[in-house]
């Protein structure tokens, strides 16, 4: 029923990277005539390089610029043809090197992203299915957007979750030829790893089982003969993986390598890989350079240039040991990452290290979750041991500085990650501030929280308190919600801000296209928990509007701010909440600002309307006041029917009529996938029934007066604000007598006959309540979540 506006992947990602663009992080240009690799220059100072991937520096090699000098003397800038039809004579050179490396059948290809795009498509099957770890490079995730042509399901689990893949390889297992899980030998942002002997474990476990692996960031400096992260840890390729390799990174040169040991296959991507068939090969310089390369990797040489690295990073990693540095994935692959946790405090490292004359990049969204920014450091053969000291002294030097300047802590930083918090603890220093944070809102002073947080929605005292009887105790855990109080003061019992906010179990899917959540229903019919988790929530689920009160004019409202940032971080810690959302805010940039540099990334939501009661008298005048074409509407769709029903108040519901509008509820609930929650427990209902602030308008026929067709379930605030906070429907009746219109009306009559002030009715179906004289304002939450699998699923990807 209600038609929802989702978010656009594309414009969140824009907003974070041209925020780091202007902090001078992102979107640079390297400058000078000349490169060894040790050094960069960049607005004209020369700093230590610390973000290659040319891990063991062969693209400085002499051989291999030898080579590729040598090669366009001799054949030109080009070879402009299709392998399909002739390959450059250096080919058949380079694929024998290349192949007695894997000791297996390869294919060449440009690069990796078209290698993905030629081999996906040609691998997988129309009876295949494809599941994909959600860190897996963005250039597996794009070649796989082609399976959806074919219909073939292409799933997504969270990052190195087995538990979650296994449940994914069994709803496959039954209507699956094959399964692929495609994923990264070595992530490029963390530098951790896949793991590939439970993979391998499990592949026994289920022979439809197969494997597409991407270790560009593996290879070269491990492996035999430098093939890589992936064989070294399982020394032959196992039957069913296809491996990605890379020839440019750490291999020097350019172009990347598919090792594909099932014959039959190899056969079939190589005749027909679409970009592998019809894009033009690589460069004559480019061939040469990686055959160069190739007779490095052959040779004893490439165990000296591994052991080379080795010792670097080593080196570094004991430096950092004798640190308070966040180390986030301790491991002995080339790159590092030091959480910075807030956007914010990543742009103040990266320049503070860039003044010292280092060069490391940020690793941010969407690469890694906003929440888990930081500085991604890589070790190569070119960083000698006074830099790679001398870096790890700044860093520990500026960290702290910018934990302080930022407003957060080491503890902070530690909580995001989900890594071992120091003894200390997080700082917080209250001041001269009051701060109380109560579990119920009966310890929490009435007047005072009317006053700040009553005048809207069903969040006044009454209204919270019925809340918390209707979602506490019942027999379905999500049905049960733990609730918290903050109000923040100054020393002279001024409120500056005030909140409340629940926990509980939420879908991830809540907001996401209704064709995800159709297929996830789906699965939940058998496993009604996949793909759920606890979620701490500004307000609740059962309320809309703004939860947040805030005294913007006070002096210290920006450190209330960031007394609840801390509060929402340390109770999401607590309660185990994999996501934290703030909701539901205008179109505000200076709150979006804020809650972006804390790491929170903003999601649209359905937009919000609402009713001004004050200036229409009766409904009569209320009605002339609308526009002639809504008007129009109003008389053939809603006044020409009126008559047909008979229209109830009821301040308390007959028990034998309760399940009934129960029922009408749930309608909506199943009907309504674009805002796709857990349908509310009974409990909810009965205690309206009992609530002296609850009322029901039931719409009956008069034709068949005993069975309701639509209900409305509204909250009269004190504040003078009516609000119409759930709907129910028979849809039967929907379209040809216009029941929710008429519910609408209904509706609007009923509170200026109370002589409320004004009608809050909520988010959805915009459309229909724009037509009955509703003001509509955008809304967006913002959310910061445990990984970015929960983003990908809101319909952004």
């Amino acid at each position: 029923m209600a038609r929802i506006k989702h978010n656009n992947f594309l414009d969140t990602v824009n907003e974070v990277i041209t925020d780091a663009a202007h902090q001078g992080i992102l979107h640079l240009y390297a400058e000078g005539e000349d490169f060894t690799g040790r050094t960069i220059r960049v607005k004209g100072q020369a700093l230590f390089h610390f973000g290659t991937t040319g891990y063991l520096g062969l693209e400085q090699d002499p051989r291999l610029k030898a080579a590729a000098v040598g090669a366009i003397q001799k054949y030109g800038t080009q070879f402009p043809l299709s392998k399909s039809y002739i390959s450059h004579p250096l080919y058949r050179e380079l694929e024998e090197k290349i192949g007695k490396m894997y000791g297996q059948p390869i294919i060449i290809t440009k690069n990796s992203t078209l290698g993905h795009l030629g081999a996906i498509p040609s691998a997988v099957d129309d009876r295949d299915a494809v599941i994909l770890d959600h860190q897996v490079h963005w250039s597996v995730q794009n070649a796989c957007k082609l399976l959806n042509n074919r219909s073939i399901p292409v799933d997504m689990v969270r990052h190195n979750h087995l538990d979650m893949l296994e449940d994914k390889i069994k709803y496959h297992a039954r209507k699956r030829k094959r399964i692929w899980y495609m994923a990264d030998g070595i992530y490029s942002m963390y530098g951790d790893s896949a793991p590939l002997h439970q993979l391998m474990a499990l592949s026994e476990k289920y022979s439809q089982l197969h494997f597409y692996i991407d270790d560009v960031h593996g290879m070269s400096w491990a492996g035999r003969h430098g093939t890589g992260f992936v064989m070294d840890q399982l020394k032959e390729l196992p039957g069913n993986m296809l491996l990605f390799g890379t020839l440019s990174k750490t291999f020097g040169a350019s172009g990347a390598v598919l090792v594909c040991p099932d014959k039959k296959m190899y056969k079939r991507i190589k005749t027909f890989g679409g970009p592998l068939t019809f894009s033009a090969q690589l460069e004559p310089a480019s061939v040469a350079a990686a055959s160069a390369s190739a007779d490095i990797h052959l040779s004893p040489e490439i165990y000296h240039l591994q052991n080379e690295l080795k010792v670097r990073i080593q080196y570094f990693n004991g430096l950092l040991s004798k640190t308070d540095l966040p180390l986030v994935d301790p491991n002995e692959s080339p790159v590092f990452f030091i959480g910075t946790g807030m956007p914010k405090t990543g742009y103040s490292f990266v320049n503070r290290l860039m003044e010292e004359g280092f060069y490391v990049n940020l690793g941010l969204f969407p690469a890694v979750p906003v929440k888990n920014t930081g500085v991604r450091i890589t070790i190569s053969r070119h960083n000698q041991r006074e830099e790679i000291a001398a870096l790890v002294g700044a860093m520990a030097h500026h960290y702290p500085k910018v934990l302080e300047e930022t407003g957060t802590d080491l503890g902070r930083v530690c909580h995001a990650f989900a890594m071992a918090v120091p003894k200390t603890g997080p700082k917080v220093v209250h001041g001269d501030l009051d701060i109380l944070l109560e579990n119920s809102i009966a310890k929490v002073d009435k007047k005072i929280w009317n006053n700040l947080m009553g005048a809207h929605g069903a969040m006044d005292w009454d209204g919270l308190l019925y809340l918390e009887n209707s979602f506490q105790g019942n027999d379905l855990k999500e049905h049960n919600w733990e609730f918290r109080y903050l109000i923040i003061m100054d020393r002279k019992g001024k409120p500056i801000l005030a909140t409340f906010m629940t926990i509980g179990l939420w879908k991830d899917d809540m907001l996401a296209k209704e064709s995800i959540s159709k297929t996830l229903e789906n699965i939940r019919k058998y496993d009604p928990y996949h793909l759920t988790a606890r979620a701490l929530s500004l307000g609740s689920l059962f309320t809309e509007g703004n939860h947040l009160y805030l005294d913007r004019k006070h002096p210290l409202k920006d450190r209330a701010l960031n007394i609840l940032m801390w509060t929402l971080e340390t109770l999401g810690h607590k309660l185990g909440a994999k996501m934290t959302v703030l909701r539901d805010f205008g179109p505000d940039e200076k709150m979006g600002e804020f809650f972006k540099d804390q790491g929170f990334v903003r999601i649209q939501m359905p937009d919000s309307c609402s009713v001004n009661l004050l200036a229409h008298g009766d409904i009569e005048n209320y009605i002339s006041r609308l526009s002639a074409r809504n008007r129009r509407h109003f008389r053939k769709e809603i006044q020409a029917l009126e008559p047909e029903f008979r229209v109830d108040i009821l301040n308390t519901c007959p028990k034998e009529q309760l399940p009934q509008l129960i029922e009408l509820y749930r309608n909506v609930h199943r009907n309504n996938l674009g805002l796709n929650t857990f349908s509310f427990p009974e409990r909810v209902f009965k205690n309206m029934s009992d609530n002296p602030h609850w009322e029901f308008i039931v719409l009956r026929l008069k034709s068949s007066p005993q069975k309701p067709i639509g209900a409305m379930y509204c909250y009269k605030n004190q504040g003078k604000t009516y609000v119409p906070a759930y709907v129910g429907l028979d849809y039967t009746y929907v379209k040809s007598h216009h029941t929710y219109r008429q519910l609408l009306y209904q509706t609007i009559k009923r509170a200026i006959d109370l002589d409320f002030e004004e009608i809050d009715f909520g988010m959805t179906a915009a459309f229909e309540k724009r037509k009955l004289g509703a003001m509509v304002s955008e809304r967006y939450a913002f959310v910061q979540a445990s990984d970015n699998y929960v983003l990908e699923l809101l319909g952004t990807m």
